[in-house]
């Protein structure tokens, strides 16, 4: 079982900035890949970014240019730096991993219990 604990919510006005991390904790793991997602009120939960292993990134299009994913592999750590931060960014984010437990060679996907992003106008 994997663990993710976020931290780096809050409220910032239009044009802001905030910065998200991400930590996975538990045992005999290995992660493939760690991202985010975001759930505003009423919509479906749909992805922002995310980092593989090896360092390659994805990003929905209406954050790319603003947003940033980078991750430590040995730390086991995810951070997404939000840049002009827009009205529409507001939702709760979801961090997200993609683990191996090496011991039994299950792959498995966990998330975080969320951290809320509200961006002001």
């Amino acid at each position: 079982q994997v663990q993710l604990v976020e931290s780096g919510g809050g409220l910032v006005q239009a044009g802001g900035s905030l910065r998200l991390s991400c930590a996975a904790s538990g045992s005999s793991f290995r992660l493939n890949a760690m991202g985010w997602y975001r759930q505003a009120p009423g919509k479906q939960r749909e992805l922002v970014a995310t980092i593989s292993r090896g360092g390659n990134t994805n990003y929905a299009h209406s954050v790319k240019g603003r947003f940033t994913v980078s991750g430590d592999n040995a730390k086991n750590t995810v951070w997404l730096q939000m840049n002009s931060l827009k009205p529409e960014d507001t939702a709760v984010y979801y961090c997200n991993a993609d683990a191996l437990h090496i011991v039994s060679m299950t792959r498995g996907y966990y998330w975080g219990q969320g951290t809320q992003v509200t961006v002001s106008s």
